[in-house]
């Protein structure tokens, strides 16, 4: 996942590019804006998906077997509060799928969870700076995992798995960006990274019986780029 370790590392450093562009924008009035932002996001959703642990194994994996999950892009779309020009709590709704290949011990992309959907429930607390032209900020807050229509990989039908679920669970999120005003009326240009921390417990059964359970990082960052209109 070479495109997922650069955009791991780069996140902080186009959040802060960002602030630099914009830096010297002269600031736009910003008088009587409503509580509300409401943001439309382009997002590129970059999981982990590596085995931290196994706890049932019937069918012999190799020892070596590691995995990861495939990047995506998807709309988003956040709703904000602004409680004083400095605090806002902020939620989003998107819903984004992965498949999750093996790397190392099965065949290279041997497909072990198909289409497997996630709606990540977030609410995050963020304070804004005041730096002129931008709006930057910082937040934090927790996450719940719901997974949804998770299947199994072809390379798991095979060994006789009929049956395929995903834990959904809570986690956290950290979150930096970058609010740049576009004209006096509210509409802005919004940059955002979040980094979340959450795991998921995988379990393949073939009928009703646990053939393989694993525990695997999700942590996705989630990089996202839009408009944002503040009424």
């Amino acid at each position: 996942m070479k495109f997922a370790l650069l955009a791991r590392s780069a996140a902080p450093v186009a959040v802060a590019a960002a602030a630099f562009a914009f830096g010297s924008t002269p600031a736009l009035a910003q008088d009587d804006q409503g509580p509300l932002q409401v943001k439309v996001l382009a997002s590129a959703v970059l999981p982990d998906g590596k085995i931290e642990r196994v706890n049932t194994d019937i069918v012999g994996l190799p020892a070596n077997t590691q995995t990861e999950a495939n990047n995506n892009v998807v709309p988003t779309v956040a709703v904000e509060y602004f409680f004083s020009d400095n605090f806002s709590v902020e939620t989003i709704c998107c819903m984004t799928q992965h498949d999750v290949d093996a790397v190392s011990g099965l065949p290279a992309g041997a497909e072990l969870v198909s289409n497997a959907k996630v709606i990540p429930a977030t609410f995050t607390a963020k304070f804004h700076f005041d730096a002129g032209g931008i709006k930057p900020y910082i937040g934090a807050g927790p996450t719940y995992f719901i997974w949804i229509n998770e299947k199994p990989g072809a390379a798991t039908i095979p060994l006789g798995v009929t049956r395929f679920k995903m834990s959904n669970e809570f986690g956290i999120a950290l979150q930096a960006g970058a609010d740049v005003p576009l004209n006096d009326k509210g509409l802005s240009l919004s940059v955002d990274a979040k980094k979340y921390f959450v795991d998921t417990t995988a379990r393949w059964f073939a009928g009703n019986t646990l053939a393989i359970e694993t525990v695997h990082k999700v942590d996705p960052w989630v990089l996202s780029a839009g408009l944002a209109w503040r009424f």
